[in-house]
């Protein structure tokens, strides 16, 4: 039995309770937007755009991006889905999608449209859940999506409506860092793709548990998730990904496929 798209706004208006209330939650949050901020390639002409922006907290830190969603909310400036984005061809530079690319059911289908509105050197950032040995049981215990670690996933080029909800938070690593599909995606390139420890905000309960620990110790977990980081695969949390068009690629691609 699928979900309707209705549960996405139902947890938007949790989260900005807790976005409000967990001071905490946003001064861990402000360390993410910088590293998303610091892959932005400001010579590249176009708009920025978000994609799923939910409680809309990436303007605080990137105030030229426009904030995109589902739903209307009063903080977005653009209602509309991912899959049929409303941006002539070639006109944006960037697009982000933090914590949504694992909400994402068909993500070809999603990059196919991303290609068409990007400029050719534009870039696609993805911010998502790591899986690694420690955040598996934390991911899969502690968070009501599910992680979906040997579920298929489905890499049609079009999702036709009706549209329901959808979450695998392992996408991310089974696609980028495993690469279980091999040379996917077809025609990006990926420029950057890193891990990093969080224990910051693993322990800090995200938007739906308590925190574990008071503020004020917030920068000695930051300091022991900067040590934990070389090891990606042992503690590894989160992860960030940086894609941009590569027609070359494309083109190869479909030359050895005629073939």
């Amino acid at each position: 039995m699928s979900t309707p798209l209705t549960q996405h706004q139902t947890e938007i208006g949790r989260n900005l309770d807790a976005w409000q209330n967990k001071p905490l939650l946003r001064q861990i949050y402000a360390g993410f937007y910088e590293r998303i901020v610091g892959l932005l390639d400001a010579e590249l002409p176009g708009r920025i755009i978000e994609i799923g922006s939910g409680v809309g907290n990436l303007k605080s830190h990137l105030p030229p991006a426009v904030s995109t969603d589902l739903f209307p909310n009063p903080w977005l400036d653009l209602v509309c889905d991912g899959y049929e984005l409303p941006f002539r061809d070639g006109s944006l530079s960037h697009l982000i999608l933090f914590d949504v690319f694992h909400h994402v059911r068909a993500p070809s289908a999603l990059l196919r449209e991303a290609r068409r509105v990007l400029t050719r050197q534009g870039r696609l950032i993805l911010f998502e859940p790591y899986i690694s040995w420690f955040s598996l049981p934390v991911y899969g215990l502690l968070h009501h999506e599910p992680v979906a670690w040997r579920a298929p996933i489905d890499f049609a080029d079009e999702l036709p409506r009706p549209r329901d909800y959808y979450a695998a938070q392992g996408n991310a690593t089974r696609l980028f860092f495993r690469r279980e599909m091999g040379d996917w995606p077809v025609g990006w390139s990926v420029f950057h793709a890193e891990v990093f420890a969080s224990f910051s905000y693993l322990l800090s309960g995200g938007f739906s548990k308590p925190a574990l620990y008071p503020a004020v110790s917030l920068k000695c977990l930051q300091v022991l998730d900067r040590r934990l980081s070389r090891w990606p695969k042992l503690f590894g949390a989160r992860c960030v990904v940086g894609l941009s068009p590569d027609y070359n690629r494309l083109v190869n691609q479909g030359t050895n496929t005629a073939r």
